[in-house]
């Protein structure tokens, strides 16, 4: 079989990881879970505080853990062996979220923290296996092409729990088998990675008296130290802590909004997310392309400048229809702000420290989502007590208002994100890493 071949399967089996996740996500995060848990399990504007505690703690986790795994993965060849570890603990747990019904907070929080872990700890691997499977010419092509066709398989998720929704309202039954579908529609899709992806990095051998935990510290302290030479590698790193608190707020609660602000049931909900799927396929592929031919950063700027006309958009917007095509422009924006920064990271990454650099982003990322979300939760909450209290209106009033207030505050993550961005030298980023990259192989 010619190399060509090998090259293009791999490929394709990293799609359908993606294509897989993307599942978890669209179900989850974005049209069923995360409203069923605001209202069909806690209720009110509480739903919302307890469900962005809930995301900030998976976070928190896996920014943790994940730089030290990801040395240990880079020493040891193992990314895929721990990629499906946390891809299986997402499988489990998101199909028990079928057991968690009206009143089950602290299951409900339990069963989707455990999923959540695995699901962002498992993207690390699957990030960090990027590099390896493409080369620096088709890097971007690949990326974007990952999101498109995973946006595909969040798109044929819904549809296929569309149907029960809508035949049998009045029950939750439907909305909870739709978790354990989704995980085994997880878990098929992983087969083609887990059989055709092949890690190019040989393992090397454990220094005497070392074991791989301790070693993970000090490859993780190492990496550190080392970053002084990658600064330009750090300002994007800064950049993408405020900007991906933005995207990623608007993301975790936009079911919680559109059920607050425009009353969307379940069968809206996942009509809404099929449209920002859609969507979404475009914006893989147009940033992509835009990418390659004007650069990657450039790009970046242009999903950062759509995606905060949408935002201000949703702030002002007033009607159900209006936030059909706000979702459709957000879900063009942000998928090229997500697909391009994965982008950047692996140009920016030296050859054979991917995995670690990989774990660096996601310990920013993480440590963004965890702040992120939570802060948006509270805000909602007190902004509607506050409502409620010192105006006097109703509960729901209250409630839209607190929603509206937090919604605000996504601007500003954006904004100061997109100044941080500005400052940063995509030119020399790529050139401090490939001449990293030589010196370790002239003085090895």
């Amino acid at each position: 079989m010619t190399e060509k071949k090998v090259v293009n399967r791999e490929h394709r089996a990293w799609y359908m990881y993606d294509f897989g996740n993307s599942a978890y996500a669209a179900v989850v995060l974005l049209a069923i879970y995360s409203a069923y848990f605001k209202d069909g399990v806690v209720g009110g504007a509480e739903g919302s505080r307890l469900w962005g505690v809930a995301v900030g703690i998976a976070m928190l986790v896996v920014a943790f853990i994940s730089p030290i795994l990801g040395t240990i993965a880079d020493f040891s060849a193992s990314k895929k062996r721990f990629l499906f570890l946390f891809s299986s603990l997402t499988w489990v747990f998101t199909a028990l979220l079928f057991f968690v019904e009206k009143g089950d907070i602290f299951i409900g929080m339990l069963f989707f923290i455990l999923a959540e872990i695995g699901y962002r700890g498992g993207q690390v691997f699957y990030n960090s296996l990027l590099p390896e499977i493409a080369s620096p010419e088709e890097i971007g092509r690949v990326s974007g092409n990952g999101w498109a066709i995973g946006n595909i398989g969040g798109i044929l998720a819904l549809l296929i729990l569309l149907p029960p929704i809508v035949l049998l309202k009045g029950t939750t039954l439907p909305v909870r088998l739709a978790f354990p579908i989704t995980a085994l529609f997880f878990a098929i899709s992983t087969i083609p990675a887990y059989r055709w992806i092949k890690e190019r990095a040989s393992a090397q051998k454990l220094p005497v008296g070392e074991k791989y935990l301790t070693l993970g510290f000090k490859r993780l302290a190492q990496t550190f130290r080392s970053a002084r030479k990658f600064k330009e590698f750090i300002k994007f790193m800064i950049a993408f802590l405020i900007y991906n608190d933005g995207i990623l707020m608007a993301l975790d609660f936009a079911a919680i909004i559109g059920a607050v602000l425009y009353g969307m049931n379940q069968t809206q909900m996942i009509i809404f997310m099929i449209i920002v799927q859609v969507t979404s396929i475009g914006g893989a592929y147009g940033f992509a392309i835009v990418g390659e031919k004007v650069g990657y950063k450039r790009s970046l700027i242009y999903a950062l400048l759509g995606m905060i006309a949408a935002i201000i958009w949703m702030l002002f917007n007033q009607t159900l229809t209006g936030f059909f095509f706000i979702g459709a422009l957000a879900g063009f924006m942000l998928t090229g702000v997500q697909s391009i920064s994965r982008t950047m990271v692996g140009i920016f990454a030296p050859r054979g420290q991917s995995a670690e650099f990989f774990g660096l982003f996601s310990v920013v990322g993480r440590t963004s989502s965890f702040i992120g979300p939570t802060i948006y939760g509270f805000l909602a909450l007190w902004a509607a007590r506050w409502f409620e209290k010192n105006r006097e209106v109703g509960t729901l009033l209250a409630e839209q208002a607190g929603q509206r207030v937090a919604i605000a505050s996504i601007l500003i993550f954006l904004f100061v994100g997109l100044f941080l961005l500005l400052r940063v030298n995509e030119t020399k980023a790529v050139e401090d890493a490939t001449k990293y990259s030589l010196e370790k192989v002239s003085g090895s």
